[in-house]
């Protein structure tokens, strides 16, 4: 496991303190890590949300390398040309989403180490940079459980700890069963804290500046937690090992929101954004992505998200999707079940719809979304929706849909690009319409109307969240075309672990090797 420790290993990534509380001093905040001989906490914080940056704000390797031939593809939240062995789990998109995890897990180690090390007044003063640094770490950590099952964790990034001694830093892999009941248990005490909890006077500004999620705003801090929280507790809802706690502890949540209060308008979202294109944070790389040369089809729309959006007047189209160049005024998804060589043709020809270029990929302010208003919406729907308490549900519902369409108005007018001018916010009118068309009192299985509305609002800005829903929900369902050669002839139920981890930590892949399999399913995907 060499080159994985290396990775899980690097020396803390510090940062110089800034006065101003503005995220665009991003780049303030770093200075080159090997001149660097100390760090803080205040300065290992920001290097925590820096270390998994990649995993939050939209760039090339992680939208092309990893998530095109993979989730975007299970999920068919964008349309492909169809090949051989489309289903099988690349070795890249695996190896770099594990590299990019254990980036930030080695950062918010050495933060946790460095506190440790406080005196207890110390402790208490910079209390705060501890427990919100890890509702991120337990974000970013829940989203790798989701994905692979079990991981090293408790024991992975400990390299300087252990003095730099790799006989000692070969991590363990750890049950995903076991890191959902710790985070979940550390996640209700941080709640509980958070609530209470006072920012020491001389500490306000330092945490204002360092924190470039929230801007040391506390109350954000408790609805990103509790929103956390929730998801995380849905997510394990039909296991048996979670079924009971899951049951009391959402009802606890969303009964109680004066204690716990969630985020449930868009200027509660948690989310890194982008003020300066030319920093160390920017999406810069989302063009490559969609439009680098040779990956002209990377920004297809697929069909059947096109097909639900012209449907039912989705408001949201012209600002997620842009017409073909040949489309005549008419959106179009490209069709899995067509061959290649049709498929190519037709995606030649002008007709099919692509991402909307001026929204997503040449817009330099796209931000790295963790959390919003809509996804809290839609637990709340799916919690009052089971209990019964349908006038709630259709409440929460409405409002988890119009905080989904004001987000993709905002998010386009961000972009200083006009390639697609931009559509003219719908009215409310329009709103109603498509409130009406989507039919939740006349609708049966409320279950799917949830289910399609986490599928269209996730979409390529928060996919890992989006495929997770999607195997808990099991809808919408998909089918993805196979070839009797094909190796993997099933969408993937869970990815298999990079084969770094086979050739440099193989002890302890032994001990997983067994559940190493995409048709492996996570525990918590019972139905």
């Amino acid at each position: 496991m060499k080159k994985h420790i290396i990775i899980m290993g690097l020396s803390a990534i510090a940062l110089t303190t800034i006065s101003s509380c503005s995220k665009s001093s991003f780049d303030d905040l770093y200075r080159n890590p090997s001149k660097v001989t100390e760090t803080t906490v205040e300065k290992q914080y920001t290097g925590t949300i820096f270390g998994f940056k990649e995993l939050i704000i939209p760039t090339y390797r992680n939208l092309f390398v990893t998530l095109r031939p993979t989730i975007n593809r299970y999920i068919q939240t964008s349309g492909w040309v169809n090949e051989a062995n489309q289903l099988t789990v690349g070795a890249a998109a695996t190896e770099d989403r594990w590299i990019q995890y254990y980036k930030g897990l080695t950062q918010f180690k050495e933060l946790e180490k460095l506190y440790n090390g406080l005196t207890d007044v110390e402790k208490n003063e910079k209390r705060i940079f501890l427990l919100t640094a890890k509702v991120l770490y337990y974000d970013q950590t829940q989203q790798m459980v989701d994905l692979y099952g079990d991981i090293p964790w408790t024991e992975a990034g400990k390299l300087s700890t252990n003095g730099g001694d790799y006989t000692k830093s070969y991590a363990k892999y750890d049950k995903a069963v076991d890191i959902y009941t710790a985070m979940l248990d550390d996640l209700k005490t941080i709640s509980t804290e958070l609530k209470n909890i006072t920012i020491p006077t001389n500490i306000v500004k330092s945490f204002e500046a360092q924190d470039i999620i929230n801007n040391g705003k506390l109350i954000l801090w408790k609805k990103y937690c509790n929103a956390l929280r929730l998801r995380m507790l849905y997510r394990v809802s039909a296991s048996s090992q979670f079924s009971s706690r899951a049951t009391t502890e959402i009802q606890e949540i969303i009964e109680n929101q004066t204690d716990f209060p969630l985020p449930l308008v868009n200027s509660e979202n948690s989310q890194i954004d982008i003020f300066d294109s030319g920093s160390k944070i920017t999406s810069d790389g989302i063009k490559d992505a969609f439009e680098a040369e040779g990956t002209w089809y990377a920004n297809l729309a697929g069909k059947k998200m096109i097909d639900e959006m012209n449907i039912k007047v989705d408001p949201r189209l012209p600002f997620i999707f842009e017409l073909g160049a040949k489309a005549n005024n008419k959106f179009t998804g490209l069709d899995q079940s067509l061959a290649s060589s049709d498929q190519l043709d037709l995606a030649r020809n002008g007709t099919i719809s692509i991402y909307n270029r001026s929204t997503y990929s040449r817009n330099k302010f796209f931000p790295g979304i963790l959390m919003s208003a809509t996804e809290a919406n839609l637990l709340l729907t799916e919690y009052y929706s089971k209990k019964g308490n349908l006038t709630a549900a259709k409440t929460s519902f409405e409002n988890a849909v119009k905080e989904s369409i004001s987000l993709y108005v905002m998010l386009r007018s961000r972009s200083d690009d006009n390639t697609t001018p931009a559509a003219t916010a719908p009215t409310e009118e329009q709103i109603k319409t498509y409130l009406s068309n989507l039919n939740w009192d006349g609708t049966s299985n409320k279950i799917h109307l949830i289910a399609t509305q986490k599928w269209i609002h996730f979409n390529l800005v928060q996919a890992v969240e989006a495929w997770s829903e999607i195997r808990r929900l099991n809808y919408p369902e998909f089918t993805v075309p196979v070839e009797n050669s094909d190796i993997n002839k099933i969408i993937p139920v869970k990815w298999t672990l990079p084969t770094s981890e086979i050739s440099y930590n193989q002890q302890n892949y032994n001990a997983v090797k067994d559940q190493d399999k995409q048709t492996t399913k996570l525990f918590w995907d019972v139905n």
